[in-house]
């Protein structure tokens, strides 16, 4: 197996981005650096995370730098990010939400953009492409923490981001007297974790066989529910 650091397997991910990876207690956690340390734990070795701009992961300038092993980030499988990385099978289904502040009553993007309402979103991600896709303009911000911090400042009204991490931020009883969920947007994305186009096929292998390990003697579900909450009906944990 082909690692950048012998002893170690190294991630590219974009903090925080919780509940997928954060920082607590001076630790990087959450349910992507979970799911990588049972591939570290068959290979033997420790994981080491590496804070990378998302758009040098997504478009594969990381791991063809030679900077990480894998780019595990939250990450949506799409066919322009396919022309640059080797996705391993789908771990996660996500969709996006829109959050906006108490009082502003959207319920919809098209009330946003009927209302001239000011959107937030995260840059480089496909929330802000469904957002552009959909004719709304965004102010877009470096990482989700800055697009949360636009929305309590008042810099927006609005944000769209992945459903989960907004559901993370309603968890702080702070943001959940502040913000409502105004929408669940159903886009069909899935998760996947990236290494080099062409570049490091057993790695490749080795995480989709965790990943369907995972699902079948039950980790799947304890991580999930330890991460990011209860599994819903019909998700594919077997």
């Amino acid at each position: 197996m082909k690692l950048v650091h012998a002893g170690q397997l190294t991630t590219c991910t974009h903090l925080p981005y919780p509940p997928f990876q954060f920082e607590r207690d001076g630790k990087i956690v959450g349910f992507d650096v979970a799911l990588i340390d049972l591939v570290a734990a068959q290979l033997k070795v420790e994981q080491v995370i590496v804070d990378k701009p998302f758009e040098t992961i997504k478009t594969g300038a990381d791991l063809n730098a030679g900077t990480c092993d894998i780019g595990a980030a939250g990450m949506t499988i799409t066919d322009e990010r396919k022309q640059n990385l080797d996705f391993s099978d789908p771990y996660f289904d996500a969709g996006q939400a829109l959050l906006v502040r108490r009082g502003i009553g959207a319920t919809s993007l098209e009330e946003v953009q009927s209302r001239q309402l000011k959107l937030g979103s995260q840059a480089s991600t496909t929330g802000e492409e469904f957002a552009h896709r959909h004719g709304l303009d965004t102010q877009s911000f470096e990482s989700s923490d800055a697009e949360l911090n636009g929305l309590r400042t008042g810099q927006v009204d609005a944000v769209i981001q992945d459903y989960p991490v907004a559901l993370n931020w309603l968890k702080d009883p702070a943001n959940a007297a502040k913000f409502d969920l105004a929408a669940n947007l159903s886009t069909g994305e899935q998760y996947g974790f990236a290494v080099q186009k062409d570049g490091n096929p057993r790695l490749q292998q080795l995480i989709n066989k965790v990943i369907q390990q995972a699902k079948q003697d039950g980790t799947y579900q304890k991580l999930y529910e330890q991460w990011i909450g209860p599994m819903p009906a019909g998700v594919d944990g077997r």
